[in-house]
């Protein structure tokens, strides 16, 4: 894990991207700001009044280390309405527009839009749909991308897995299986896991039969054919994904061996509920979810998070938007 985010923390200092942070009242948000300004390796955007912040943070920004935006004294409020009207092609009139940039969460995520912030970090305080839906109406999906989804990354040690999808798509039908798959596998590659994907079932190889593990055995064939450098294999069950003895009985002629780091589960149920087991009695740090599939990067915090897994989020998004960066200057 140190070599993970000490890697992203020396690559991040060389840029200093614009993080925005719509919770400026909490106070695992304001712990990580001034940890991540002091440290040089972003620059936070907090939705706030600089007059209504701390001696410590009012310092930070007089040092230009952080910045503060609010609706109340925000300059270009007229843009931004006009901005949010056009990007909603119509669905979104001037008086409701001016009322959703009203909220942090709206107001912070038009800031990415317009290019004033490079991402969004947010769900300290608030529900994951708060941070989803704006990210949704405003950011959008990538082109060709259908869905949006929520992975983990999972840290304990030099131990790094992706889990996904954990916190968007509730029953994911076959197609959307194959893109959380996917896109899981391109996060995982972004820091620095080589993926070996296991689309992961209560049934390993037809050793059960349902519709709900036909699913997933026609997702993994998509994966197959849009991605054919992909190592995928699925159905399988857990152990058989994970541990190589049980594979070697179970699935002998898997890709995967036995030693799949990115697990796609069935649905948000299993995915949940896997990911929040594993956090707490295996004692991994959960990073995320991490919205895969937007055109610029918004993620989501856990509200059982603390200042340490705001600041690693905030890393994991400003790696994001470089990536977003460097592909859009392509």
């Amino acid at each position: 894990m140190a070599d993970l985010f000490g890697k992203l923390e020396s690559e991040m200092k060389q840029h200093r991207l614009t993080i925005v942070f719509p919770e400026s009242g909490d106070e695992r948000v304001v712990e990580a700001v001034k940890r991540m300004a002091a440290n040089g390796v972003i620059r936070p955007l907090l939705i706030g009044k600089a007059e209504e912040a701390d001696a410590a943070l009012q310092k930070l920004a007089e040092e230009g280390k952080i910045l503060f935006r609010h609706p109340d004294t925000e300059k270009s409020m007229d843009y931004l309405v006009r901005e949010l009207v056009d990007r909603r092609k119509g669905k979104t009139d001037e008086p409701t527009a001016g009322k959703w940039l009203r909220d942090p969460g709206y107001y912070g995520t038009m800031l990415v839009y317009t290019g004033d912030a490079d991402g969004l970090v947010s769900g300290a305080a608030h529900s994951t749909a708060s941070t989803v839906r704006p990210a949704l109406q405003i950011i959008k999906s990538q082109p060709g991308k259908h869905r949006i989804s929520g992975s983990f990354i999972m840290v304990r040690g030099d131990e790094e897995y992706v889990f996904a999808d954990c916190g968007i798509n509730i029953t994911p039908d076959s197609e959307t299986l194959s893109e959380i798959a996917i896109e899981s596998a391109e996060t995982a590659k972004l820091f620095g896991i080589d993926p070996r994907i296991a689309m992961l079932s209560f049934s390993t190889r037809g050793s059960a039969k349902d519709p709900t593990i036909d699913k997933v055995t026609e997702a993994t064939q998509l994966v197959r054919q849009k991605a054919p450098d992909l190592p995928v294999d699925g159905e399988l069950q857990f152990d058989a994904a994970f541990v190589p003895e049980v594979a070697a009985r179970k699935a002998p002629d898997s890709p995967l061996k036995g030693r799949a780091n990115v697990f796609v589960f069935p649905n948000l149920d299993a995915g949940n509920i896997g990911y929040k087991m594993v956090q707490r009695l295996g004692h991994f740090i959960a990073l995320g979810p991490i919205l895969q599939g937007l055109n610029k990067p918004v993620n989501d915090l856990s509200r059982g998070c603390n200042a340490d897994d705001v600041y690693k989020v905030a890393l994991i998004t400003a790696k994001q938007a470089l990536a977003v960066n460097s592909h859009q200057h392509a």
